[in-house]
């Protein structure tokens, strides 16, 4: 059964905040809460685009509209934009603007499925011109970029410890050693629990 998107939004606005509701594909997902690991990730990921492009945030738990029509509402990891870029957007804005999507897979099979392809796919048929996922599972980080058609047409992927090109209109290079220490380390897989 399809779920409606205004119907979605009803039930996540009315979710308890343990919860992270989202609608993927007309399907409703769990998305697992951070542990330690990932908070430490996305801190040093705002640090670093912070300093390298000043005039930008990387803003945690935005909502945004992806897919196709704008049908799916996801709560990317983190999602570069310009400083102040999402001041008097609702809980849902739509992706215009948004510079970079960045996923962090969590211990969990289902949930990295949907980081790696679901969710990657709606992030390029909204046209969001980079997405970043840092795959703890595979001890990697992934840049996809030149959406089209639905998908990125360029990806470039490097082991933890190894610098990687992120295009524009983010264009720098992320020195990746500092997911070695403290992205690395095995969390026990959460079952039954989606993306």
């Amino acid at each position: 059964m399809t779920l409606l998107v205004e119907d979605f939004e009803d039930l996540a606005r009315t979710a308890p905040e343990t919860v992270r509701l989202e609608l993927v594909n007309g399907r409703i997902e769990v998305k697992p809460v951070q542990d330690g690991n990932h908070s430490e990730i996305v801190m040093w990921l705002q640090m670093t685009c912070r300093d390298q492009l000043p005039e930008t945030r990387l803003y945690q738990g935005c909502g945004l509209k992806t897919g196709s029509n704008g049908t799916d509402r996801v709560r990317p990891d983190g999602v570069l934009a310009p400083h102040r870029h999402f001041a008097g957007h609702g809980e849902w804005s739509d992706p215009k603007g948004v510079l970079m999507a960045v996923g962090i897979t969590a211990h969990n099979a289902e949930a990295n499925r949907c980081e790696r392809v679901d969710k990657r796919d709606g992030y390029a048929t909204a046209g969001i011109p980079v997405y970043l996922l840092v795959d703890r599972e595979d001890s990697s980080v992934a840049v996809y970029s030149m959406p089209e058609d639905g998908r990125y047409r360029s990806l470039t992927s490097r082991p933890y410890g190894t610098p990687i090109e992120i295009p524009e209109p983010v264009g720098f290079t992320l020195e990746t050693e500092e997911l070695k220490g403290s992205a690395d380390q095995r969390l026990p897989e959460i079952s039954r629990q989606r993306c």
